[in-house]
């Protein structure tokens, strides 16, 4: 390979990083549990940015039942990101040979 497609190829690893970060900064996620009774939000880093509960799942006092719901919340929220990133990862990657199939370790 030549040095200067080698080089066209770094530019565009190193757009194709900027972009992804300025992405994920972007990425919002929600998901919920138990018909809504748990909700949370999540950002592209995987950071909880905000948990709501409905008042009632507290009338019943079940601890394990409150814990599962967040689990379950969490866990959905953590999957949509998988999935935003892996959505966002193709797009970005599709016009650029060398990309196109490109497993990221800690993104899916």
């Amino acid at each position: 390979m030549e040095v200067k497609a080698l080089q066209q190829m770094l530019a565009q690893f190193r757009q194709a990083q900027e972009t992804l970060e300025k992405q994920i900064g972007e990425i919002s996620v929600e998901a919920s549990a138990g018909g809504g009774m748990v909700s949370v939000k999540m950002n592209g880093q995987k950071q909880l940015t905000d948990v709501r509960v409905e008042p009632d799942v507290f009338k019943n006092k079940d601890q394990e039942m409150l814990q599962e719901l967040f689990l379950a919340a969490v866990n959905e929220a953590s999957r949509r990101v998988d999935d935003e990133l892996s959505k966002q990862v193709k797009e970005l990657s599709g016009g650029m040979q060398g990309l196109s199939g490109l497993k990221i370790p800690g993104l899916f």
